[in-house]
């Protein structure tokens, strides 16, 4: 066996094709069909990742109060272990199950108020690395999708590969008009899934160009679409953000906004159209 052999010999090859599944429409469809929870929105999946590790009821001064063993970081042996903050924690998971269910906190922005020293960066890291832990389980699985198709450039067919730059679950791409009677055809409970979005600007622009190419039909237009699985990372900024603060003066909303790419004003020939902007 040769040195690169040797090195290769370590991979976990299943794992890898596991974590970088990719497949048509219609497998996904089945997929959905199998385990409704891979349609989870972010705050689904944060409340589940959390409960996962389970929970301990114990009293306190006649209150009965609720520990969370996901806040001990179990997976790196209690390096950000956080301790006698569960009231505050128990605030925040109530938080992430009001959002879960649509109650209408999953429209606010999280503030994580405190002194210094209270494990506001704590909290946040071990959701980061939670997160991250998360969506390489079965359980918490993510999946997009990418547009693969050919247009007219420079008097040739050129081909177009184009991820869909903000992760959306595939079955977005179902009109919102019939999603649910689409999917209830198909055995799939609408009531499991997460249904209530719209495509983002850049694949809706795409989603709008291939039906008018194909006139209308739907089947063809679908075709174009290659599901992918996607792992969730902080270094490479998928999935997960981390916004530094700056001195006010030199302060850009677009960090936080997304902005328009000047570069493919000139390739578009537009700035109003939606793949020249960076999400």
């Amino acid at each position: 066996m040769s040195e690169l052999a040797k090195i290769a010999s370590y991979q976990n090859l299943t794992q890898y094709r596991e974590h970088h599944w990719s497949g048509s429409f219609s497998d996904y469809l089945e997929l959905v069909r199998r385990t409704p929870g891979v349609t989870r929105n972010a705050y689904q999946r944060a409340y589940d990742m959390i409960m996962s590790y389970g929970r301990d009821e114990y009293i306190d001064s006649k209150k009965k109060l609720v520990h969370y063993p996901f806040f001990d970081d179990p997976d790196h042996g209690g390096r950000d272990a956080i301790f006698g903050l569960d009231i505050p924690l128990m605030r925040l998971v109530n938080v992430f199950k009001s959002a879960a269910l649509g109650y209408g906190t999953e429209r606010r922005v999280i503030l994580l108020h405190g002194p210094v020293g209270s494990s506001k960066s704590t909290i946040a890291r071990l959701l980061k690395k939670g997160f991250e832990a998360y969506s390489r389980k079965n359980e918490g699985a993510v999946y997009s999708f990418d547009w693969q198709y050919t247009e007219e450039r420079e008097g040739a067919q050129q081909p177009v590969f184009a991820p869909c730059p903000m992760n959306e679950d595939p079955l977005h791409l179902i009109p919102l008009d019939y999603r649910h009677r689409a999917l209830a055809d198909l055995g799939i409970d609408p009531a499991l899934v997460h249904l209530g979005r719209e495509l983002c600007p850049h694949c809706r622009f795409i989603f709008r160009e291939l039906l008018r190419r194909y006139e209308g039909n739907l089947e063809k237009v679908l075709g174009h679409v290659r599901v992918r699985r996607f792992l969730l990372s902080e270094k490479d900024r998928v999935g997960i953000g981390t916004f530094q603060p700056k001195d006010e003066k030199n302060q850009d909303s677009t960090e936080l906004t997304g902005d328009i790419n000047y570069r493919k004003i000139a390739e578009y020939g537009s700035d109003s159209d939606p793949r020249a902007f960076n999400f």
